[in-house]
């Protein structure tokens, strides 16, 4: 037995069977839901569940713990009738299939106290076909997965990108940190996620990062850059002090080669002689843009940023779908 599930506005249809997540049959069927994590937490999965009922094996999801009632996480959900499910699609010719792929360590720097940047090698015959905004798995030997952006853009692919920011206590960061040398070989699954740039939209651009959350930005500017895009474009970048600025000259030089591109910086706990913005990122971009509706809005950092962002900007009247983020969990082991 199985459900039909029936998207709005987009009309397309799939079936999920009992034992399968909505996520995973409409995956299976080439249909392009909205994803991150794929664990219930990160919340780029959640729809509006317009009819028919889910249920959740695992417990419901994290992300739906303050929601709505009438909202489900697909990653998770499975169907106990036909369902109807209020979200957007993305166009499968334009995502690749993610594949298992080895990789080498081709160089490790130290960008900042707690954050490192790898550039990973592929083999010399294989390349990486992704999308700005994508993500990889690493792959450990147990079999566990941790997620972390691209920071390159796909034209630039000789090497694979990375921000790894140290988690206190991460068992997997600990090694990259302390133990991880040049050559090492790694097995990564790429490309994942569907946090991508809409460039058939003609509205301004506004980037909103917090920490590593800079990591997917970056190549989606760099990608944006590479295009020719003349929008206007504003990255607000969100971090404790100066010193968190991982890469500080990067934004800088981009304004000065874009005349489109604008950079602020919002440090939550600035040093004492800071007198640019501080308190929390996206107060500073509500404090400087009156009307957020006419942008397309691109957010990358801890969930508890992009969620107080999200509530924020609908209440600004900024429709759901002006609104695309990457909410970033970091394992603990």
């Amino acid at each position: 037995m199985s459900f039909t599930v029936t998207l709005k506005p987009s009309n397309q249809q799939f079936t999920v069977n009992p034992d399968e997540t909505v996520l995973d049959a409409a995956s299976r069927q080439q249909v392009v839901l909205p994803f991150g994590c794929r664990n219930g937490r990160c919340g780029a999965c959640v729809g509006d569940l317009l009819e028919g009922q889910v249920t959740y094996p695992e417990g419901q999801p994290a992300t739906l713990a303050h929601a709505d009632a009438n909202k489900l996480a697909p990653c998770k959900a499975c169907a106990t009738t036909d369902l109807t499910i209020g979200t957007k699609t993305l166009d499968s010719a334009n995502i690749s299939e993610p594949k298992m792929l080895p990789c080498r360590v081709h160089k490790i720097d130290h960008l900042a106290h707690d954050v490192v940047r790898l550039w990973l090698k592929l083999p010399d015959n294989q390349r990486l076909s992704f999308q700005a905004g994508q993500y990889l798995n690493f792959v450990l030997a147990d079999g566990r997965r941790r997620a972390f952006s691209i920071a390159n853009a796909p034209h630039d692919d000789e090497y694979i990108e990375l921000h790894i920011r140290h988690v206190d206590g991460g068992e997997f960061t600990d090694w990259v940190f302390n133990q991880m040398k040049d050559r090492s070989i790694l097995r990564i699954e790429a490309p994942l996620g569907t946090f991508l740039l809409d460039e058939n939209s003609d509205r301004p651009l506004l980037f909103i990062g917090g920490g590593t959350g800079f990591a997917p930005l970056k190549g989606q500017l760099e990608h944006a850059f590479h295009q020719g895009m003349d929008r206007p474009m504003k990255l607000y970048w969100g971090v404790r002090a100066h010193h968190d600025l991982y890469l500080p000259q990067l934004p800088g030089q981009w304004a000065e080669n874009h005349s489109n591109f604008a950079f602020i910086p919002v440090f939550s706990e600035p040093d004492a002689d800071w007198r640019g913005r501080t308190g929390f990122v996206h107060q500073a971009v509500l404090q400087d843009i009156k009307d957020l509706s006419e942008y397309d809005i691109y957010m990358a950092g801890p969930p508890v940023m992009v969620k107080a962002a999200c509530d924020a900007f609908q209440k600004h009247n900024v429709p759901s779908e002006q609104m695309h983020y990457d909410a970033f969990e970091y394992a603990e082991k």
